[in-house]
């Protein structure tokens, strides 16, 4: 993911997230609970007796760092609890995985389809070797949850430990390029906003990804799209697609843009994007972006962005749809998302009984 800003400077971000993952203990009694449990929403202040919960002061850059921070301590969560099972389940036991051998990298540079196009074996070992660790770490994960969640349906282990709460923002939508006319599908209710960088790698990356639950969810989700250009060079493209939208060619010359985003560096090459992408009236395209046209609109997309928290791209947002109003509240993701967790999102909202 593309960043704007550092996480090394947030140690007070962090006390608050360690705070609201469940170091403030809920007073019940003991006999109806022997062990204590725990709120990841405390209150942690009140008002002429009016609480203050924590979830209120959760900012986007707060929910993504207490993500992190649950995933890390649910990975030590998951470690500690199998060591104390080990001994008395031996199924629990972790599989012994040797180190990667050059027998092992030998054997990959042998069977593995188009490695050889890559360079000889002796050029590429180490590659190899630290792809092979990494695979064989992701495997060990695997492996580690697999246990895990064999001691939960066993009921060796009670797991209490729940991720934080949802973060839920309210979004204009603002002069996002939408992907269809929404007034011509009334019972659309989910939005789903793209904030993108048309020379960020990940960008590029995930929109195999949104043409596949365009096709998915045609007619059901609205999508937009909106800038959050990092470089003077992609605010340049930016400004270019919004005047190819003057002609109604926006997604085509966004799909140009995709293909080779670091070729286009150079008025010329600028000029034949847009031929590629069927740019008509090529003269007011040329006008369109010497004039800068669209400069205030892409810089507003850009303060939006900061106004609600993204620090990078991409960075979507995924919600309820209030046309009238044009807005969308729902939570933010960032980076290549998986298409499994966009569905899982965009179904949840898809479901919410909730208009």
């Amino acid at each position: 993911m593309a960043k704007l800003f550092s996480l090394s400077r947030s140690l007070p971000v962090i006390l608050i997230a360690l705070f609201s993952l469940g170091l403030v203990p809920e007073v019940q009694s003991e006999a109806a609970q022997p062990l204590p449990t725990y709120s990841n929403n405390p209150i942690v202040a009140s008002v002429g007796g009016e609480p203050i919960w924590l979830d209120e002061l959760k900012s986007a850059r707060i929910q993504e760092m207490l993500v992190r921070l649950h995933s890390m301590q649910e990975f030590m969560l998951r470690k500690k609890v199998l060591k104390m099972l080990a001994e008395r389940h031996p199924e629990l036991q972790p599989k012994l995985i040797p180190g990667i051998q050059k027998t092992d990298i030998a054997r990959f540079y042998k069977t593995e389809p188009g490695i050889k196009d890559i360079g000889e074996l002796d050029q590429i070992e180490n590659e190899i070797r630290v792809y092979l660790e990494k695979k064989q770490r992701r495997d060990g994960q695997k492996d580690m949850n697999r246990r895990f969640d064999l001691a939960v349906q066993k009921g060796w282990v009670v797991n209490y430990f729940g991720p934080p709460n949802d973060f839920h923002l309210l979004a204009g939508i603002g002069t996002a390029m939408l992907w269809f006319n929404g007034k011509s599908v009334p019972e659309v209710k989910v939005f789903f906003m793209e904030y993108s960088d048309f020379l960020c790698p990940f960008c590029k990356k995930v929109q195999r990804t949104l043409i596949d639950l365009r096709k998915r969810y045609a007619n059901r989700v609205q999508f937009g799209y909106r800038h959050f250009p990092l470089h003077q060079e992609a605010r340049v493209l930016s400004e270019a697609v919004e005047c190819a939208r003057d002609q109604n060619r926006f997604w085509q010359y966004q799909t140009a843009i995709y293909q080779n985003p670091e070729g286009l560096r150079s008025d010329n090459q600028i000029m034949e994007a847009a031929q590629r992408a069927r740019v008509r009236n090529l003269k007011a395209f040329q006008k369109c972006l010497d004039t800068g046209k669209y400069r205030k609109r892409v810089k507003a997309d850009f303060d939006e962005g900061l106004r609600l928290g993204i620090q990078g791209t991409p960075t979507f947002i995924i919600g309820t749809y209030d046309r009238d109003k044009g807005t969308v509240y729902g939570e933010m993701m960032s980076g290549a998302v998986s298409t499994h967790k966009f569905v899982k999102v965009i179904e949840k909202y898809l479901n919410s009984p909730v208009h």
